[in-house]
């Protein structure tokens, strides 16, 4: 192919092109993946593959694959891939019925929701307890883990007292590193989930290794010989199986060859899937897990883009692995699994905490509600093409941050954050008590004057401004311009109480009149807009000077309107348009608005744009909400994009039988002493299943190692082992003095 090339369709055909099961095999042809998932992923020893073509081989007939290029400037072209039904409205993906005992998963059902027990396996009663518990909150399925042979053999009993109970729900096997244990649970449970990092592969030691064509197939050979008796057993039994790939858990292969990547997560899968389908077994579905949501995301849509390619219309299961608990777990979830529910995507969830099974239940039906509704009210906004979305690698669209003017007594640069804004909505009353109002922003005091830190709060909506003669209230607004700090109040609040330097915020029908041009000249503007107006009317913004930023305001509602595909249409248009105002993702929510829906809501709209490095910022106003909950909450969703970090973050898992100590209380204890380092990621894990691979975001790792005791990590590296409980959280906080990392908890005033 000419490298001169930059857009265009070619002939699917190429001569000499290797294909395997109905299509070209993704793992060894298409470059596109390559290039727009990881920086680190390495080559494979004697082999090239320059092709950049992909035959579709889908229902769709279409022999002509449209090219791109790979990115800006790249003369490498790739497929541009469909990996959802509609980029503009929410459809959902249309797959097969797989059947789990009783309950039927996939497009033509409800969103099915699931959790994990956390009692140990072998304690029959307990686990039935706890079964019966989950199933009685309204959950669709129970996984449980089965590590050994004697596990195995306690789910013949635990199926038997769920049934004598009268209690039918679908149990599924989790399985990991044990194929002949998988073979025996077959018997009596609905569903094995198999982990292809781990099911035939030996655990991955983070190698580096070199494999020639020949190598690579005898692995391959040999993970079908032992997978194929466990695909034979689900056959004969009308069990279900789980194909679930575990970011942190790729096998060295995998890694060696493609990275440690989503690229890598869907190979991996795929490798399984390909001897289900050569054995006739189809009554499986697919799941990527990350604890990074963003990671996540990725691998999802990389594997529905290939299902689609190839023709496959397996379900997916969604979750985010690890991701910790109250409102961070909740919102990282919200973030990964709310995005591709948008998307029409996902057909059973879990929402992973680290807290007791059954409270994962609610949250867990909140999010199907989201997804329900969007799919089957089909959300959207007005067709548009989409050209500069990227849907399989992470590039943030940064919106020219305020640049300061010649003449400005105030210094602008501060209202917005290079790493993601946090603006919050001010009520009059709050300017009554300044240090109240200045501590509520979370500015440093010093001397009753504030100063910003590192998680204040960058800008102000003041609705209402207070009156000319509200001498004090004056002053601690002019307090907190001086430190850089927006105030953000309506137009016609500063026509008829102008507060000196603040960003007046005005509406496409104020700019399409004029009325702004009331203001002295220079002023700043903030322009609030819908993203679903028509072109002409968005025009507006092309020819206005002075727009510091665009707030992209959409109303609540339950109709078919989604906030989500409008922004995307106007982040289209703004770079169509050659527009790079910084946009601030504004949600109003209704009075009594419940404090999950609004953290799920905020991490599925807010979040669905920003995973795809669309905003640069928040500002979430709920009137009956406390102020430092919302502050709180904006900061945790641009944390959970991998935005801006201003805490701690933790991958925490969220227990199972596997688990060597009361995770729940340990993780307690470590947030207690580490949560004032900001930048520090500490991964928490109750066992090493997931391993240190699941700890590839943290830099320490506090491991159940056997029981009573805990190993500690750096990295994927094990530094000390065997450290007895009660000395294992001192040890940690030496490990980050060790390194460098700590810093003393700040001292209350």
């Amino acid at each position: 192919m000419s490298s001169t090339m930059a857009t265009g369709t070619v002939p699917s055909s190429i001569p000499g092109l290797r294909t395997r099961d109905r299509g070209l095999s993704f793992a060894k042809s298409v470059d596109f993946a390559r290039v727009s998932c990881a920086p680190e992923q390495r080559r494979m020893k004697s082999r090239t593959r320059n092709v950049s073509v992909i035959r579709s081989s889908s229902n769709s007939g279409s022999d002509i694959v449209e090219l791109q290029p790979a990115s800006e400037g790249s003369p490498l072209l790739v497929p541009r891939q469909k990996y959802c039904e509609s980029i503009h409205k929410t459809v959902r993906r249309k797959t097969r019925t797989v059947m789990v005992g009783n309950v039927a998963l996939g497009s033509e059902h409800p969103i099915r929701i699931q959790t994990m027990t956390t009692s140990d396996t072998k304690d029959v009663n307990k686990t039935v307890e706890e079964v019966m518990r989950i199933a009685d909150k309204g959950a669709d399925l129970v996984r449980i883990t089965v590590q050994g042979r004697k596990e195995a053999d306690a789910c013949f009993d635990i199926k038997n007292k769920l049934v004598q109970q009268n209690y039918n729900i679908p149990l599924v096997a989790d399985i990991h590193f044990a194929p002949a244990v998988a073979l025996r649970v077959a018997e009596c449970f609905d569903k094995i989930r198999v982990n292809p990092g781990n099911f035939a592969d030996r655990r991955a030691q983070f190698e580096q290794l070199e494999y020639t064509d020949e190598d690579y197939q005898k692995e391959l050979e040999h993970i079908e010989k032992v997978f194929s008796p466990l695909v034979e057993k689900c056959k004969k039994y009308g069990r279900a199986m789980r194909i679930g790939t575990n970011h942190g858990s790729l096998s060295d292969r995998i890694m060696s060859y493609y990275g440690d990547s989503p690229r890598g997560m869907v190979e991996s899968a795929f490798e399984f899937a390909r001897i289900c389908r050569k054995l006739d077994f189809h009554n499986f579905v697919f799941s990527m897990k990350a604890s990074n949501p963003v990671i996540m995301v990725q691998a999802y849509r990389l594997l529905v883009a290939e299902m689609y390619v190839q023709g496959w219309d397996y379900p997916l299961h969604l979750g985010v692995t690890e991701a910790g608990e109250g409102e961070d777990g909740r919102m990282k979830s919200a973030i990964g699994i709310g995005t591709l529910l948008q998307d029409g995507l996902g057909d059973t969830i879990r929402v992973s905490l680290t807290e007791p099974p059954e409270l994962e239940i609610d949250p867990c039906r909140r999010l199907a509600n989201l997804g329900m509704q969007a799919s089957t009210l089909q959300k959207g906004t007005v067709p548009f093409e989409e050209k500069h979305r990227r849907y399989f690698d992470f590039q943030r669209r940064s919106g020219q941050l305020p640049v300061q003017k010649e003449g400005e007594e105030v210094d602008y640069r501060g209202v917005l954050h290079r790493d993601g804004s946090v603006l919050m909505s001010v009520p009059l009353d709050m300017l009554k008590t300044p240090e109240l109002l200045y501590k509520s922003l979370a500015a440093k005091l010093v001397v009753g004057m504030p100063f910003k830190d590192l998680a204040t709060v960058d800008s102000i909506l003041l609705r209402e401004l207070p009156s000319l003669e509200d001498a004090d209230s004056r002053l601690a607004l002019k307090r907190l311009v001086d430190i850089s700090m927006g105030v953000v109040t309506p137009l016609s609040e500063q026509l008829t109480k102008p507060l000196p330097n603040a960003i007046v915020l005005v509406n496409l029908k104020e700019l399409s009149t004029g009325a702004y041009k009331l203001l002295p000249e220079g002023t700043r503007l903030a322009v609030s807009l819908r993203g679903d107006e028509p072109y002409e009317e968005l025009g507006i913004i092309k020819n206005v000077d002075d727009i510091t930023m665009i707030l992209h305001e959409f109303p609540y509602s339950e109709d078919k309107l989604s906030r989500v595909h409008a922004a995307r249409r106007l982040f289209e248009y703004l770079e169509e348009s050659s527009l790079n105002f910084p946009v601030i993702h504004h949600i109003q929510f209704p009075k009594a608005v419940h404090r999950d829906d609004l953290v799920i809501t905020a991490g599925s709209n807010a979040g669905a744009l920003l995973v795809d490095g669309l905003g640069d910022g928040l500002l979430l106003e709920a009137a009956d909400q406390e102020f430092e909950f919302l502050r709180n909450t904006s900061f945790n969703l641009l944390q959970g994009c991998r935005m801006r970090n201003t805490k701690t973050e933790y991958v925490s898992c969220p227990s199972c039988g596997r688990t060597l100590f009361d995770l729940q209380v340990i993780s307690a204890e470590i947030r207690e002493k580490t949560s004032h380092l900001p930048g520090v990621s500490i991964a928490i894990m109750g066992c090493i299943v997931n391993g240190p691979g699941e700890m590839a975001d943290a830099d320490f790792g506090y491991v159940g190692g056997a029981p009573g005791k805990i190993d500690l990590y750096v990295g994927k590296t094990v530094v000390k082992r065997g450290i007895a409980m009660e000395q294992a959280t001192d040890a940690l906080i030496q490990l980050i003095k060790d390194h460098g990392r700590w810093v003393e908890p700040p001292t209350e005033e």
